[in-house]
């Protein structure tokens, strides 16, 4: 049975939801429970932006509702916040609803999308990409009239525009999984799984975005038809990682400069690859997998440049070797050279091997001029201020 409309206000026993939808209250019970609530993106208040309140303020869900939904007029001039594959989308947004992009800003050294992507913002769309710069406050009343920007170096400009797009940035949606004590990750933020989804709750599996946020949807498809297995197997057995004095799940952590890796617990029979996220941009990555001073897997992932906000794979062939009476197995990254956010600032598209290196910063910012972006335009017809 599908039910739309309907929402999952609380847990009413072990497997049992209280719902709420058009026919009213109601009480679900199951044999099992697949938590599928996604992620959802930070706003400006969650983000401390400070400021006035004027209109003229969106995320990257508020824009394309306003835009594609309900057809809504947003402004004329836009300012995206982020540099991940959902800012150029919103980027795309904006221009269809006609508005014209002023400027990405990210504090990061690049920008977080396929090169190629951001290539053709930058070269066809002529929007420049700030990099290693923050967002320091939002101006305007009535209406938003600039945001005031801050480079790692320390240099300010303001930018005129009437509207801004907060993206990415993305949290799980985990509110249904703290109500009912839910063991949390505490790198992802979601519910701690192992290799077959399950929870540390017998019953409960999770799958995608509120696992890892914003996962692509190809990594959601296919934790689903994994998650379809594993609830099979559930319901036939009725055994559970831990329980029935069978074996438990270890614990998976990271070290840095990896954030986080989903699945978050690890036992011997777990197939499904991990994905993992980034701190810092890396070059020729490699993996190292250890559980208490053993050597358990090693690997040279592909792509050859790790970046911040995008996925990484790592193969689970080494879960075998796994020892489930043991302790934490520890996933760590060797990296030919290290890069975090505010240390330089890479143009969007990258430059040539063997050329020389990008000046720290992205854009030239002179009091009274308008910012220019390597190998791009300036942005608008507008002066902008610096301090």
């Amino acid at each position: 049975m599908l039910s739309t409309g309907v929402t999952a206000l609380d847990w009413a026993g072990p497997l049992a939801l209280a719902t709420t939808g058009p026919r009213g209250p109601r009480t679900v019970t199951a044999r099992a429970v697949v938590l599928a609530t996604g992620a959802r993106e930070r706003p400006r208040a969650a983000r401390l932006v400070p400021g006035t309140r004027p209109a003229g303020v969106y995320t990257t869900g508020e824009l394309q509702q306003a835009v594609h939904l309900y057809g809504q007029r947003v402004g004329s001039r836009a300012v995206v916040v982020g540099a991940e594959d959902v800012s150029y989308a919103a980027a795309g947004t904006l221009r269809a609803a006609g508005a014209e992009v002023v400027a990405l800003v990210t504090e990061l050294p690049r920008a977080q999308t396929a090169a190629v992507r951001a290539l053709d913002e930058r070269l066809r769309h002529g929007v420049p990409l700030l990099t290693g710069t923050t967002v320091t406050e939002l101006l305007g009343h009535r209406r938003l009239s600039g945001v005031r920007v801050r480079h790692a170096g320390g240099r300010t400009a303001t930018l005129p525009c009437d509207t801004v797009v907060f993206t990415g940035d993305f949290v799980p949606d985990d509110d249904l999984a703290r109500r009912g004590g839910i063991g949390l990750d505490p790198g992802t933020r979601g519910p701690a799984v192992d290799g077959a989804l399950r929870t540390r709750r017998p019953g409960v599996f999770a799958v995608g975005s509120v696992l890892h946020p914003a996962g692509s949807a190809g990594t959601a498809a296919r934790e689903g038809g994994h998650a379809a297995a594993a609830v099979r197997d559930w319901l036939a057995s009725g055994e559970w990682p831990g329980s029935g004095g069978r074996p438990g799940s270890v614990p998976l952590v990271v070290e840095p400069p990896l954030r986080w890796i989903a699945p978050h617990l690890v036992t011997p029979a777990d197939r499904l690859p991990y994905v993992l996220r980034t701190d810092a941009l890396l070059t020729r990555p490699a993996f190292h997998v250890v559980q208490d001073g053993r050597t358990l897997y090693r690997e040279r992932p592909r792509p050859r440049t790790a970046v911040p906000h995008r996925t990484l794979r790592l193969p689970a062939r080494w879960t075998g070797r796994v020892d489930p009476d043991g302790g934490p197995v520890r996933v760590g990254v060797e990296s030919a050279a290290r890069s975090r956010p505010g240390e330089r600032a890479v143009p969007a598209g990258g430059y040539r091997h063997g050329s020389a290196a990008p000046p720290p910063a992205s854009y030239h910012l002179q009091p009274d001029q308008r910012p220019q972006c390597q190998g791009a335009g300036s942005i608008g017809s507008q002066t902008v201020t610096t301090r």
